[in-house]
């Protein structure tokens, strides 16, 4: 033996010993790399192992497919047949139990009625329903085509008292009068003024509609051998009087005044009835009796 220094000296070692020795060694190694793929693989397998579990409890979950009958049972161990290009393909020798068959009968046509027989004679008028709703208003339609002008209307009533301040007539009679124990309204045939239709033809009387003072004078011709009586009236007041006695000759009489009028006042002339035969003289040719008027002054006017 050979001195080392330190006084150790080296091991001799035998062959058994030496395969010991790395028998060791490689199983350390071996431990190692399982540990260490141990690590790697750990969570993968986790987690194929926990999807697995999901899949069989989602499967148990679903339920179970209904049982096939007996002829699907049979339909499905026959292999399926496809044709091939040009061939037909085979009647089917199969056919279900529940299925309709051919009918045995001939249908029967269903009987034809002639309503025309049956229809009776026409019944009695029912009472009327109620009246329904009202429906929308609809649009407004088209404009018509205008249709022929219209005759000519009359006279319309006087306008606003301020913007007409103007009032005037001046009327005639061509035909004579005689009292017949009766008074008489004189109406006048003749008309030569009448301002806006205030004096009325018919009725023989003058209407105011513009309130103010008016000048009024009646002319008549009398008759011989008789008594002439006249009133002029305002509405049915006897205002003044136009009288002439029995004469041979006649002559003629006239009477003037001024009213004060209010509006709707009315005017007029009135054959007076008397003891004696009352009467006033005209013929066709001329005009012996006349009954004009004016407005003097407007009451509107300070």
């Amino acid at each position: 033996k050979e001195a080392f220094p330190g006084g150790a000296a080296p091991t001799s070692l035998s062959p058994a010993g030496h395969i010991g020795t790395m028998g060791s060694r490689a199983l350390g190694l071996l431990l190692t790399s399982s540990l260490l793929l141990a690590f790697a693989w750990g969570p993968v397998l986790g987690r194929t192992a926990h999807g697995q579990r999901e899949a069989e409890e989602l499967e148990a979950t679903k339920e179970p497919p209904p049982p096939l009958d007996h002829t699907e049972r049979v339909e499905e161990k026959h292999e399926k047949y496809s044709p091939g290009p040009g061939e037909e393909p085979p009647a089917s020798r199969c056919f279900r139990c529940c299925d309709p068959g051919p009918s045995v009968y001939p249908p029967i046509p269903a009987p034809q009625i002639n309503i025309t027989i049956l229809k009776g004679e026409k019944g009695d008028r029912g009472d009327r329903g109620l009246q329904g709703k009202y429906g929308k208003t609809g649009s407004a339609g088209a404009r018509g085509q205008a249709g022929p002008k219209g005759q000519k209307g009359s006279v319309g009533a006087p306008g606003d008292r301020c913007k007409n301040q103007y009032a005037a007539f001046s009327v005639g009679r061509k035909k004579s009068l005689h009292s017949n124990d009766y008074y008489q309204t004189v109406i006048f045939d003749t008309e030569f003024v009448n301002l806006y239709g205030h004096f009325n033809m018919f009725t023989g009387r003058f209407y105011c509609y513009v309130p103010g003072i008016y000048f009024f004078s009646l002319n008549v011709h009398t008759w011989n051998q008789k008594e002439t009586y006249l009133h002029v009236m305002k509405n049915a007041e006897e205002v003044v009087i136009l009288y002439a006695q029995v004469s041979d000759r006649s002559i003629m009489q006239s009477q003037s005044l001024m009213l004060e009028l209010r509006e709707q006042d009315e005017v007029w002339v009135r054959l007076f009835k008397g003891e004696r035969e009352n009467a006033v003289f005209s013929d066709e040719f001329d005009t012996y009796i006349t009954f004009s008027g004016y407005l003097v002054k407007p009451a509107a006017e300070p």
